[in-house]
């Protein structure tokens, strides 16, 4: 994938609200309600939105610690997760000698354990040390215990119309492996999804751990959550406003008529019930709640400018 900040066309140093600006422009250009609708580049937008409009995934990327996808740099599946190769310094070489080729090294090991201490997959450094030089020395190796596997833990982000109406998203494991996701119906923003023993592989006979899926929902261009409820803002003509009448308005499911009511002013609110976000189990389906924006012309309109010249208004809106 691309630079995000490319993708989303800012400099580095632009601000938050410059990159949240330039996304909802783009989302709004490319959504595929749109004329000038692009999936492909909607996706991208909303991917890259992911990764430097959320300050802790920015200032990752920033330093170089994650890549362009939200992803760790210098990840490598065959080293099972957490290994990080050889560093100098430990002090046995080829028979036990110091000095001679292949000497001086030592391991690091990274990941999450279950105690204090422990590595990837409950891996401790003096459970290494002990079997080594017990069989060194001759001595008796303890039992291995059972230990549960390495929970694995991934971020992804998904379209608020996949969080709303539900689906399946594809996520890479830290191990490589690829699997598919269910996304429930009516998912949140910060939601997570554990995949129960999809994890790591126990030790000497320990159970597997779990995948942790933490999701992000991007934001959309038009709608607002508010719980199963959506909120979207309407633009509408003096015309529509005076006299009333049907007006198209977005929905997740589709386009449908709003009937306006005559005399509406801005900031009135109407329900299309059962438009909101679809209900899941026992919850109810949300509404969406429409608030009108009465809108003027961007150009001269002599018929309008004529009206008002000869419109007698008998009321003060500041009153």
């Amino acid at each position: 994938m691309r630079d995000p900040y490319e993708v989303l066309g800012v400099a580095k140093t632009a601000s938050e609200a410059e990159i949240k600006k330039a996304f909802r422009s783009l989302a709004k250009k490319y959504h595929p309600d749109t004329k000038s609708g692009d999936k492909k580049k909607f996706q991208e937008v909303s991917a890259a939105y992911d990764v430097v409009g959320d300050k802790d995934k920015r200032a990752k990327y920033d330093a170089g610690q994650i890549d362009a996808q939200g992803n760790p740099r210098g990840f490598d599946p065959r080293a099972g997760g957490g290994f990080h190769g050889f560093e100098q310094g430990f002090p046995f070489g080829q028979g036990g000698q110091q000095g001679g080729p292949g000497s001086d090294f030592h391991f690091t090991w990274t990941g999450r354990g279950d105690k204090p201490g422990a590595g990837a997959e409950g891996f401790r450094p003096e459970d290494l040390f002990s079997d080594l030089f017990g069989s060194m020395g001759g001595g008796r190796s303890r039992r291995a215990q059972p230990q549960r596997g390495q929970d694995f833990e991934v971020e992804t982000t998904v379209s608020f119309e996949e969080a709303a109406n539900g689906g399946t998203r594809r996520v890479v494991l830290p191990n490589g492996e690829q699997i598919d996701v269910h996304i429930p119906t009516g998912l949140k923003d910060g939601q997570m999804i554990r995949l129960r023993g999809r994890g790591g592989a126990g030790r000497a006979g320990g159970p597997p751990g779990d995948v942790l899926i933490h999701v992000s929902v991007a934001p959309h261009p038009y709608f607002t959550r508010d719980g199963r409820d959506l909120k979207i803002d309407l633009p509408v003509t003096l015309k529509e406003a005076v006299l009333g009448g049907k007006v198209p308005v977005r929905t997740l499911t589709g386009t449908v008529s709003l009937s306006v009511p005559p005399n509406a002013n801005s900031g009135k609110v109407l329900r299309l019930k059962g438009k909101g976000i679809p209900g899941a189990g026992h919850e109810r389906t949300g509404d969406l709640y429409v608030r009108l924006i009465v809108t003027l012309p961007d150009h001269d309109d002599a018929d309008l400018k004529r009206f008002a010249e000869h419109w007698h208004a008998d009321y003060d809106p500041r009153k």
